[in-house]
């Protein structure tokens, strides 16, 4: 974080931070790292309360606006993939895989934005019922649903598809993962592109997908390799297969309950190495996607952006992936101990994610603030705090989906247990 050459690489001009200021490269980084969901003025009031320089260190709200405006968003996307790549390799007996696959989720969202010309111009616009007009972009992430951590995460217009941002993704990927995807993603196109990478895949599928998935969810069958091929009205002259191009895939059962099934197509093919009877539970592992976005959205609050330009919005994202990926880190390094604490009790507890948020604001400055240290007593002390957080993990809760039931768009009223951790 405090290298020339990455201050070199995501600067916006040559020009920028020659010479030295208060709010230098490193420092701008760390402020925006550390949760910027308040008032600017409070939250400089307090970042500059945790510098060495004290008052000497303070700056204007004016100021950061326009020091931000020097630095790229995807700087925050390489302290990802350092950290990514050190953790990837550096602790491989660490690494939970399943059956010798990584496991990674693709999902999509939308996240609301402010209302500017800028952002309208740059996302469109989205109306309710109501012809509320509201700005929002579709939000795409990959997830090691694990590990927990996030490979990638994009901001797009609404009106590019999830299929299209899910194949981005794919730079992210490597010859032993297994990807898993929602019913919403399935097209041979789609399915062709994962062929010809090389990646496995897992996803649902609709019924109404073609008749050979319903052929095959009539015949009550539990497994079945077919050959799938481009729709009738399929337009294939962009492509590079044509008609007569077969896909051989596994279409998979499952029984959920109460006459409800759902099916799954996979590249998985061989019966005996991958049992029918484990895609129900490796398909609900994807389950992992939904619950970090809970995170993103209510525990992270990544819709409070502390400002209104495309960059500030990319650069308040892009900061919350890397520092969720920092708190999963930490927080890896616990399992050993939770495992003794869980031990001859009831349920399995766990860190309560929404306050190991709200304690590692401002410790996140601590931790990277002073370059000649590895920040280890900081992390010490965040575990330690973890540890007196702990909430039970019950498993086999289910209730009732609603789909509708946020379609006006107005955000639910937080519950008592579930107050702001930052």
């Amino acid at each position: 974080m405090f290298s020339n050459e990455l201050k070199t690489e995501f600067k916006v001009s040559n020009e920028h931070f020659t010479r030295n200021r208060k709010q230098c490269f490193p420092i701008l980084l760390l402020f925006m790292l550390n949760f910027l969901r308040k008032s600017l003025s409070l939250e400089i009031e307090n970042f500059t309360s945790l510098l060495k320089a004290g008052s000497n260190s303070k700056f204007t709200k004016s100021a950061f606006v326009q020091a931000r405006k020097k630095i790229r968003p995807e700087v925050f996307d390489e302290l990802s993939r350092v950290l990514l790549n050190e953790f990837y390799t550096d602790n491989v007996p660490a690494i939970k895989l399943w059956n010798g696959f990584r496991l990674l989720a693709v999902d999509g969202t939308r996240i609301t934005l402010p209302i500017t010309d800028e952002l309208k111009a740059i996302y469109g616009e989205t109306k309710n019922q109501s012809s509320t007009v509201l700005v929002q972009a579709r939000c795409s992430v990959i997830y090691d649903v694990l590990n927990k951590y996030v490979l990638d995460g994009i901001l797009a217009p609404v009106v590019r598809g999830e299929r299209d941002l899910a194949l981005t993704h794919l730079e992210h990927c490597k010859s032993n993962d297994l990807i898993i995807y929602d019913r919403g993603y399935p097209s041979y196109n789609f399915i062709q592109q994962h062929v010809k990478s090389e990646f496995d895949y897992l996803m649902r599928v609709k019924t109404s997908f073609s008749g050979l998935v319903m052929d095959f969810e009539k015949s009550r069958k539990k497994s079945l390799v077919v050959a799938i091929y481009p729709g009738k009205n399929a337009k294939l002259t962009d492509k590079e297969y044509t008609k007569n191009c077969p896909i051989k895939v596994r279409l998979v059962r499952i029984e959920l309950g109460k006459g409800n099934v759902e099916i799954l197509m996979t590249s998985l093919l061989d019966s005996n190495l991958y049992p029918t009877s484990q895609f129900k539970e490796l398909y609900f592992k994807r389950w992992g996607v939904e619950t970090f976005y809970d995170e993103l959205k209510n525990k992270l609050r990544v819709e409070h952006f502390s400002g209104y330009s495309n960059q500030s919005i990319l650069q308040d994202f892009k900061a919350a992936l890397f520092v969720s990926n920092v708190q999963t880190l930490i927080v890896s390094e616990l399992e050993d101990e939770l495992k003794d604490i869980n031990r001859g009790k009831k349920y399995d507890y766990k860190v309560n994610t929404n306050i190991s948020y709200g304690l590692l604001k401002n410790r996140v400055v601590k931790l990277f603030l002073d370059e000649k240290t590895d920040g280890s007593d900081i992390v010490e002390e965040l575990k330690s705090l973890y540890k007196s957080h702990l909430v039970p993990s019950r498993p086999n809760r289910k209730s009732e989906r609603n789909p509708g039931k946020y379609r006006a768009r107005i955000k639910p009223k937080i519950t008592k247990n579930q107050k702001d951790g930052v």
